[in-house]
């Protein structure tokens, strides 16, 4: 479940007034959601000093990607860690600032393992991301996740615009049907392989460009540990493209049921149109479960083993052609 960032630091506060907050957390959401406005919020209380004057407090400790390859290295994680080991120079609580954690290079995040399972006391630890898809699993497991909603629409993406404009095609020129289905799963197959395709592009070229930098200088098993590294980002990233697509498959039904309560829609305007047709047509219980229907797809999808093209294919035909699914 996402909050506002409004919502969550009355939380967060009451957690600190009875000494419950968590000693690590990951404050992941859109850009706009106010992550970084939410752990100020929160450190100013835990410090005792005013927002403004939070980053500059002498007990509050932060980190971002430095490096010219906008990296979190092992260096800036053991400079960060000595400090955090250091006793509290106002005699109270000590917090730690990790602002883009998704650029923690593999080593850094391994070796902050320990101090993030076990800071020092009076300590806490946040870490801030846009992309938690591309953090270890290993740092996940050991911090509490609080998901952020963005307070303003941003602009849709291309590959959300894209599927937007998928839907738009199939309910202005194919039938709810087996072959209408099918069309819809295999055109969102497409739009999945160029999305990868293009991520791969991107991390190959970034990894070239290291690759080049530091050939000479560094052991070669370094450079086959960043290869895996931007490998495994790779797939984080097409994984965080592909949930946003199924939102987007998601969200037209949400206007629907919007329509159906007189409200506008307002997740897909592009199929504003579409959606207000079937608003008039369709029973709620059916409109729900189509919903359900992707929410099954995410979870298949999220799974080892699992073959992509299938689960797709039928949680699509569930979603908008369900009689062909039976």
């Amino acid at each position: 479940m996402s909050l506002a960032a409004t919502d969550a630091l009355p939380l967060l506060e009451r957690a600190h007034a009875q000494n419950r907050l968590a000693h690590a957390y990951l404050i992941t959401g859109p850009k706009g959601a106010g992550k970084r406005q939410l752990v100020l919020g929160l450190c100013a209380r835990l410090l005792g000093c005013p927002p403004a004057e939070t980053l500059s407090h002498p007990d509050l400790h932060s980190l971002a990607p430095e490096s010219k390859s906008r990296k979190i290295t092992t260096e800036q994680m053991r400079e960060l860690e000595g400090k955090i080991h250091v006793r509290s120079l106002r005699g109270g609580a000590k917090a730690a600032l990790i602002f883009d954690a998704d650029r923690l290079v593999p080593a850094a995040a391994n070796a902050f393992l320990k101090t993030l399972e076990e800071p020092p006391p009076g300590t806490h630890i946040f870490l801030l991301s846009e992309q938690p898809e591309q953090l270890l699993e290993t740092i996940l497991s050991r911090c509490v996740q609080i998901t952020l909603r963005a307070t303003e629409h941003p602009e849709p993406t291309p590959a959300e615009t894209g599927v937007a404009e998928l839907l738009c095609a199939f309910f202005a020129g194919k039938k709810p049907n087996l072959t209408g289905g099918l069309w819809l799963a295999q055109q969102l197959q497409g739009l999945l392989a160029q999305m990868k395709e293009s991520l791969s592009d991107g991390m190959e070229a970034e990894f070239k460009a290291e690759e080049k930098r530091y050939k000479t200088v560094v052991d070669p098993k370094w450079l086959e540990q960043l290869e895996e590294s931007y490998a495994a980002r790779t797939e984080a990233a097409y994984i965080g493209e592909r949930n946003r697509m199924v939102e987007v498959l998601e969200a037209f039904w949400a206007d629907v049921l919007l329509t159906q309560n007189e409200r506008p829609a307002r997740h897909l305007p592009l199929c504003a149109e579409h959606a207000a047709r079937l608003a008039q047509v369709l029973h709620p219980s059916d409109i729900l479960s189509r919903v359900e229907a992707l929410g099954k797809m995410r979870d298949q999808l999220g799974r080892s083993g699992v073959s992509e093209p299938l689960a797709l294919e039928h949680g699509i035909l569930c979603g908008f052609a369900p009689e062909s699914a039976r």
